[in-house]
């Protein structure tokens, strides 16, 4: 029971959070919310600060079950088409921004609360997107700089997230098409795509 309360407390921070910023994040806002007896989430959670680490844990476990999903998903072993490429990401962050949206907006708002704690900061920033198989798929598309090149895919693809639901398309009705375009014009420059030239034989 006390796990299925400590999730209940982590979901309801993460949509206290979303809807009404970082700042309204205590125990007594989430007691209510929850309709919870006072004093309960302080007792799962005893500080502001061991609530912010267990919504910040939250957010990258269930970022990081997302994403090894969609790489099961996604497997083929067949040849990389770039722009194929950018439309299945593309069609996987319009799923993330549909289904996931109050827990982006809390990842962001927690990336700024957190900046102070290394550890904490590291495993938001890094929860959304994976810098090692972003490289993995530079180096199998033939890219220059494979790692460099996925440091700035993945800075890409925050500012996407980002304006989707915070920027100037946010409430705008985006769409897969929308966010495939710049993708596919990155993997597709000459610095990022090296097409295999086929066997002399």
């Amino acid at each position: 029971m006390s796990t299925d309360r400590r999730a209940q407390i982590v979901t309801g921070a993460i949509e206290l959070i979303a809807t009404r910023g970082i700042r309204a994040l205590t125990h007594r806002a989430l007691d209510t919310q929850l309709a919870l007896p006072p004093g309960s989430t302080s007792y799962y959670f005893r500080t502001r600060q061991a609530l912010i680490e267990a919504v910040a844990t939250g957010i990258t476990a269930r970022s990081r079950a997302d994403f090894i999903a969609a790489q099961e998903d996604s497997a083929s072993g067949q040849p990389l088409d770039p722009v194929q490429v950018a439309r299945d990401i593309a069609t996987w962050l319009d799923q993330l921004l549909t289904h996931r949206r109050h827990d982006l907006i809390a990842r962001h708002a927690l990336i700024i609360e957190v900046l102070s704690d290394p550890a904490l900061h590291s495993g938001l920033a890094g929860s959304l997107f994976s810098l090692d198989r972003a490289t993995d798929l530079f180096d199998a598309l033939g890219a220059t700089h494979p790692r460099e090149s996925a440091h700035d895919f993945l800075a890409l693809l925050e500012g996407l997230v980002f304006d989707r639901f915070a920027g100037l398309r946010a409430g705008s009705a985006g769409n897969v098409d929308q966010l495939a375009r710049p993708l596919a014009e990155f993997l597709t420059s000459g610095r990022n795509y090296q097409p295999r030239q086929p066997n002399s034989e």
